[in-house]
């Protein structure tokens, strides 16, 4: 992972409350209120992802209680005038007015699922999650956090692991530490996720989850896990699971003391919103981004921000993103499958919307564009102060930086020809290691050109537009398919040539008349050759080659001339 640090800028949509299980700690479900709808309504829902997509977030997290209609009577009244027979079918509806209408990437949090719910919700949304919180069955029984939650049970929970795994769906898991595990559970569980992803690949993050206790629910007075507990299986999921995997931690959990976690070796904060708070951690506000970049930085490490789906898998899109799906995605990933921290994008019109998907064009995808949106850069690293080289627009570079830029960067002072890897490393920077690429090639400049800058005035003759190619930039050339958009090609007119022989001006005519050498391409553009009358030098051109036409007509083989000859 290098020295980058990921987090997700998202909104939190909880799309109902409203849940058939009855968690000892969970605060986020609760009963029916009188006077209360069951779920949001489609307005509610984008007006919450058009704030995000506002504020520059990139993913929807739908998190809801799990099948709320199978216990609710309200739920399934409410559903049947929504003109739905699941929470999953209106699920599935809201997350797709949410792609089409925003450009958020929906990730979906709807607790146990079978293979077709799964493969159904893959066609809305970019990633799935579930935690599988814990192997522990025994958490179940009566008197325990998961007592009459059928859908907590860990078998249910790994089925839904599994079938994720079948419909390539990248996904996200974890455990929840502290609601009376043992460490060796723990690891049990760790392995079960490890197990389940070596055969499908789809895990694409494991979150390490510390319990808080919570006013108002049967953990009220529980325990919480400290600090230390919390490092010690951030640091057992890195073991277990390998130095490749992208392991979370959620900062709000930790308060204060969450840049430590990055010395126990996750590289990735989780979902971070400017918008809405932690619907499940409603007492623990997440921390502002420049915060959680100076904690990261504290660490000698690099914020960057990511989507829904992590990089590994936009680069194989057609196989882990339905085909609908994939075009939000790749508006919004950058060159290394990040989040794009600006609007800019190659190909798009300057002051026109990045629009993913030609068919959606009359939707108003505010997000896909992004415009107006602010950076995803933390604040300190756009501007401040001392915090500016040159004319103002990047940072000034830090004193740490990453091992790899900096060799590259001595290879540069040193005149030593840069290898391969080394320019991948200098594109890659980000951060204060992009700080100092720019710092180490504006002292370059000063030092081999002074502070002098050049221009030349200079005029282009270009003596026809006429051209075989159809780039999609250009706005330079003409043919017979673009005369209606950009209008008729020109030719300009040559001189006139001095008189000479027919050879030699059917040889300079060849070499210098572009309507004679451009013949077969005029042909093909405008099916047929400009008229003779119109270029002298075509009628002469034309003329002498009619003339040696004639005369080789005229002369006999060569092989008889010579027999004739002895």
């Amino acid at each position: 992972h290098g020295r980058l640090v990921t987090y997700s800028p998202k909104v939190f949509i909880p799309l109902t409350k409203l849940c058939r299980d009855v968690c000892g700690y969970c605060t986020f479900a609760r009963p029916p209120r009188r006077g209360e709808r069951a779920y949001m309504s489609g307005d509610e829902v984008l007006e919450v992802a058009r704030a995000g997509a506002a504020a520059g977030c990139r993913e929807a997290l739908f998190t809801l209680g799990d099948k709320p209609e199978l216990r609710y009577r309200v739920a399934r009244d409410e559903l049947a005038a929504l003109g739905c027979s699941t929470t999953l079918e209106y699920l599935a509806r809201c997350a797709r007015l949410v792609l089409d209408e925003t450009g958020l990437l929906p990730h979906v949090n709807p607790g146990v699922l079978s293979l077709d719910d799964t493969l159904a919700l893959r066609k809305v949304s970019a990633s799935q999650g579930l935690m599988l919180e814990t192997t522990a069955a025994r958490l179940a029984e009566r008197g325990g956090p998961h007592w009459a939650s059928p859908d907590k049970l860990p078998a249910a929970r790994l089925a839904t692991i599994e079938a994720a795994g079948e419909a390539r769906v990248p996904f996200t898991t974890g455990i929840l530490i502290g609601i009376g595990e043992t460490r060796r559970e723990r690891l049990e569980a760790l392995l079960a996720i490890r197990e389940l992803h070596e055969r499908f690949g789809h895990v694409q993050e494991v979150i390490v989850q510390n319990f808080r206790a919570k006013p108002g629910t049967r953990m009220a007075a529980a325990p919480e896990p400290p600090l230390e507990e919390l490092l010690w299986t951030c640091a057992a999921a890195r073991l277990v699971l390998g130095a490749d995997w992208n392991i979370q931690a959620p900062p709000n959990l930790s308060y204060a003391d969450f840049p430590r976690l990055l010395d126990a070796g996750i590289n990735d904060w989780g979902g971070v919103s400017p918008v809405t708070v932690d619907h499940v951690n409603p007492e623990a506000p997440w921390p502002e981004v420049e915060r959680l970049a100076e904690g990261t930085r504290s660490r000698g490490l690099e914020l960057a921000p990511r989507l829904t789906v992590y990089p590994d898998y936009v680069a194989e899109c057609d196989r882990w993103l339905d085909a609908a799906v994939t075009p939000h995605v790749l508006a919004l990933a950058d060159g290394e499958g990040l989040a794009r921290e600006d609007e800019w994008a190659a190909g798009a019109p300057e002051g026109s919307e990045l629009d993913p998907s030609p068919e959606l064009d009359s939707s108003p995808r505010a997000a896909a564009s992004f415009k107006g949106a602010p950076s995803l850069l933390p604040a300190a690293s756009l501007q401040g102060k001392d915090a500016q080289v040159g004319n103002g627009s990047v940072p000034k570079a830090s004193r740490s930086i990453a091992p790899t830029i900096a060799e590259a960067l001595a290879k540069v002072r040193e005149e030593v020809e840069l290898a391969e890897d080394d320019i991948a490393e200098l594109f890659r920077a980000r951060g204060h290691d992009f700080a100092a690429v720019v710092t180490a090639a504006d002292a370059l400049r000063r030092e081999v050109c002074g502070d002098a800058v050049t221009y030349v005035v200079t005029r282009n003759i270009n003596y026809t537009n006429v051209c075989y190619f159809r780039c999609g930039f250009c706005a330079f050339s003409k043919g017979k398919l673009a005369a209606n958009l950009r209008g008729a090609p020109y030719l300009v007119p040559l001189p006139p040539l001095p008189a000479t022989s027919t050879s030699t001006s059917a040889a300079r005519l060849r070499r210098s008349c572009p309507t004679c050498t451009s013949m077969r391409s005029l042909r093909s553009r405008f099916g047929k050759a400009p008229p003779r009358s119109s270029c002298r030098y075509a009628t002469t051109w034309h003329d002498s080659r009619r003339r040696a036409s004639r005369r080789c007509r005229a002369r006999p083989p060569r092989s008889s001339t010579m027999r004739s000859a002895r």
